[in-house]
């Protein structure tokens, strides 16, 4: 899942960078909602895992 968002944000910064503006925008906005995706289920695997 990082991954994905790590690779939409190249994405956007390319397209940026070239003035796609539509398509950086998306691509950004892809990349945060993996982000965010990523982080709740790194934390609930957290609070989740194998107690010792």
């Amino acid at each position: 899942m990082l991954s994905y968002a790590i690779t939409f944000l190249i994405i956007a910064l390319i397209a940026g960078i070239l003035g796609f503006g539509v398509i950086a925008g998306t691509a950004a906005m892809i990349a945060k909602v993996c982000f965010v995706i990523f982080l709740v289920l790194f934390i609930v695997s957290l609070f989740s895992g194998r107690k010792v």
